[in-house]
């Protein structure tokens, strides 16, 4: 199975320049009776003060910044001179993501499906221009699913990534979690709305917490269809973003 997605988010970040990212991964699973295997290859560009640095696709902010550059306004006594940071647009291969998931529980009766998940985020990003920190992580994870009545499921994921030590940046390692609600609006067409949130890696800046409402069509039984929209709730978070993407099954 291959899919193809095509992200794009802009925020602040709490700092007073935009950051914007645009993310485009291709995913190579291969499905097993109790799991699946997946590696994720991603193209990245973001553009911004280095102040945002991606980690397994999701922009947090660092507090780096870029070469300042010095402007003066008006002449003579009246000049005024200000520093202000660079704005750079860096792109190119993002960091490789390889992941596992077993499925430990099948959804039956009152029981939900649930999986277990291991990840490693393998560093081929250039971390000299933000698109990565130039270290492993690891992480783990828990993912259930319940379906209720005829229509509606309900979903949560949580887990917990070792961030690779950066010398310039003293980064901590990560948690995340999300809950959400679908309801199939016919038997093609999802539709969800999730609440996510993720520990900033550096003290004393805020969580990246964020409302996410996707739809999924399934246009035949190999081929479907997604897209979402993130509406961020905290400035750890882009303000908005979108993602569109497809899935072909073979």
């Amino acid at each position: 199975m291959t899919s193809l997605s095509i992200s794009t988010s802009t925020g602040k970040y709490g700092t007073d320049i935009p950051t914007s990212v645009v993310y485009v991964p291709m995913t190579v699973r291969r499905l097993f009776e109790d799991g699946d295997l997946s590696l994720t290859i991603p193209f990245v560009s973001v553009t911004g003060d280095c102040s945002v640095t991606l980690l397994n696709g999701i922009a947090n902010r660092t507090g780096g910044t870029c070469r300042q550059r010095t402007v003066s306004l008006f002449g003579g006594a009246f000049t005024r001179t200000f520093t202000l940071p660079e704005v750079v647009n860096n792109q190119g291969l993002g960091d490789l993501v390889l992941q596992g998931r077993y499925y430990a529980v099948e959804e039956r009766q009152w029981l939900p499906l649930i999986a277990v998940t291991g990840r490693v985020k393998i560093p081929t990003a250039n971390p000299a221009i933000g698109l990565g920190t130039g270290e492993f992580d690891e992480g783990m994870g828990i993912e259930a699913s319940k379906e209720l009545w005829t229509d509606w499921l309900v979903f949560a994921d949580a887990g917990f990534s070792l961030i690779g030590k950066v010398k310039e940046v003293n980064l901590r390692n990560q948690w995340n979690y999300d809950v959400g609600v679908g309801y199939y609006v016919t038997d093609q067409l999802l539709m969800s709305v999730s609440y996510e949130e993720w520990r900033a890696i550096v003290t004393g800046l805020k969580n990246p917490r964020d409302v996410l409402v996707g739809v999924n069509y399934k246009v035949t039984e190999a081929f479907r269809a997604n897209f979402s929209t993130l509406i961020g709730l905290s400035d750890g978070a882009p303000d908005y973003g979108l993602t569109g993407g497809v899935t072909i099954r073979f």
